[in-house]
């Protein structure tokens, strides 16, 4: 296969990306070396690892919480199985947005979207939104080494190209090979040994770089005298799904399911519905399915294809993760390094007819978290409570022993460190407590957001209409009418948890709307400023 040296890249979340390939050299450290000593053990180091579009589908998760509960599939991640059983898994933990760059700007700073004002690919929260502290830079500015490898930040100016040099003490670390595996017209490639031998893969690349500089750091680390926070995002099982070919043989083609539920929710309002992610490739178009009306979703012979090829990559981000646990042991650093494992979103897979993210719904909301931190998660726990992606930041640096970072006031836009969430460390001594009672969630349509709000037993939907108005010259506000709403969803996870079924117009369940709406209302502004 030929490639050029420069090319336009579509991004599957509907982005063109221009990128010049160069050469990229192992990074140097930006700080002085120190003699190693064996001091007492202060600060924990910190190891951060994102997975780019995962559902919780995991072994870990099975049960009422993993996708398609009923499903039958084994899946193969046993590295994550043994992360799982010494750290603390939220098991109903939901992001704030369910698209790469909104939800890494509001994870990584603690903000919720309408605060960051990051609601698509190109927007930079430090311009929109305010300049915002960043988990590794809170870190960077408390004296550690701080590292990025990968996809950490969305890629480009949505991630301030990668938030350089806020959040980091070293070069960061981008994989050179990873270009010629983008450059592929179907949706899935399994590529052959030799080939991968020879041109490593993404996450393979930047796995090797991230050891590399463990490696490096470990002598003071290992023994606290300069701890590291080292941040990991591999960029799979995002489409296209490419991986070596030696991750099919875990799921023979007969042995994978379909969703139980290949058709939009029952009453489900047109503005909710969402086209198939991948529609570009060839394998898709082949189908003559692009998802653009409600119920045109995959046939069952491609669907099958997808499915297998997404699962392939989930454990081949599964070896990765062993691979850096491995090196944890073997430089001695388990003992004394915070592991955090998230996916920045889920991802529909034929559930309620639709492929990719881009909803408010479960599929799309729900993704996996756990966070091991020596001696207090070890044994093992699962956490049934209700859990934000904006509660991650302020766990991580209370499990780390910093100085907790402080809640938001109402208006934050000029306060750089604070929280919209909540620590929940107190859950490492009783997983069985309560922590949150909602988790607030949110899609754009262009001029109308969807708000929605999940609970332990329901997930509220409303349709909001936007607008944007100059007042006061170059001041605008954005409003949100929520007197003229587009739609509206109910969904009753007790009795339906595929939410096959809209109940939001049943008088049956008044109160449980009047209940949810105001929840709903009491999180999310009406009106603001804005960038204009």
């Amino acid at each position: 296969m030929e490639l050029p040296t420069s090319m336009e890249l579509e991004d599957s979340d509907s982005s063109v990306i221009h990128i010049e390939q160069i050469e990229i050299k192992k990074p140097e450290s930006s700080l002085p070396k120190t003699e190693t000593s064996k001091t007492q053990v202060t600060r924990l180091n910190v190891l951060f690892l994102v997975s780019d579009d995962l559902r919780p589908q995991l072994e870990s998760y099975k049960g009422i919480d993993y996708p398609n509960s009923g499903s039958k599939l084994n899946m193969y991640t046993p590295n994550l199985d043994r992360l799982a059983k010494k750290s603390l898994q939220m098991d109903k933990a939901y992001v704030q947005f369910s698209v790469c760059c909104p939800s890494r700007a509001s994870y990584m700073t603690s903000r919720r979207p309408d605060t960051t004002q990051v609601w698509d690919l190109t927007t930079f929260w430090r311009e929109a939104g305010g300049n915002f502290t960043t988990i590794p830079q809170y870190f960077k500015e408390r004296g550690y080494r701080t590292a990025g490898f990968g996809k950490i930040y969305h890629p480009g100016k949505g991630g301030g190209n990668n938030d350089v040099p806020m959040s980091w003490t070293e070069p960061y670390y981008h994989e050179p090979n990873g270009l010629f595996y983008q450059v592929i017209n179907n949706s899935w490639w399994a590529v052959p040994e030799e080939l991968s031998a020879a041109k490593p893969l993404h996450d393979e690349g930047i796995t090797t770089a991230a050891i590399e500089l463990l490696e490096e750091l470990a002598p003071e680390a290992r023994y606290g005298k300069q701890p590291f926070f080292v941040a990991i995002g591999f960029q799979k099982p995002h489409i296209p799904f490419v991986f070596p070919e030696r991750y099919l043989v875990h799921y023979p083609l007969m042995t994978v399911d379909l969703a139980p539920n290949p058709y939009a929710p029952v009453d489900f309002p047109t503005i909710a519905w969402f086209h198939i992610e991948g529609s570009n490739y060839d394998d898709i178009k082949a189908t003559g399915k692009t998802g653009i009306t409600l119920n045109e979703t995959l046939p069952d012979d491609a669907a099958m294809l997808y499915r297998r090829a997404y699962f392939s990559c989930i454990s081949f981000v599964d070896d990765m993760v062993g691979r850096l646990l491995k090196a944890l042991d073997n430089l001695e650093l388990t003992e004394n390094t915070i592991v955090t494992f998230i996916g920045d979103h889920g991802f529909h897979l034929g559930e309620n007819g639709m492929w990719g993210k881009h909803t408010n719904m479960e599929q799309a909301t729900h993704a996996p978290l756990m966070i091991h931190v020596p001696g207090r998660t070890s044994s093992g726990m699962r956490s049934k409570s209700i859990a934000e992606f904006v509660d991650l930041f302020p766990t991580i640096v209370e499990a780390a022993g910093l100085d907790p970072i402080p809640p938001c006031p109402e208006s934050s836009r000029d306060v750089h460190a604070c929280t919209e969430g909540r620590s929940f460390v107190h859950l490492f001594g009783d997983s069985e407590r309560a922590f949150k009672d909602f988790a607030f969630s949110q899609i754009s349509r262009g001029t109308v957001m969807g708000y929605a709000v999940r609970d332990a037993h329901y997930r509220y939907v409303e349709w909001v209409p936007t607008s944007q108005n100059v007042v006061n010259d170059n001041e605008c506000v954005r409003t949100l009418d929520w007197q003229h709403l587009v739609g509206r969803e109910l969904y009753d996870h007790l009795t339906d948890p595929e939410e096959n079924k809209n109940i939001a117009e049943d008088n049956t369940y008044e109160d449980v709307v009047s209940r949810l709406k105001m929840a709903l209302r009491k999180i999310i502004k009406s009106r603001f400023e804005v960038k204009c």
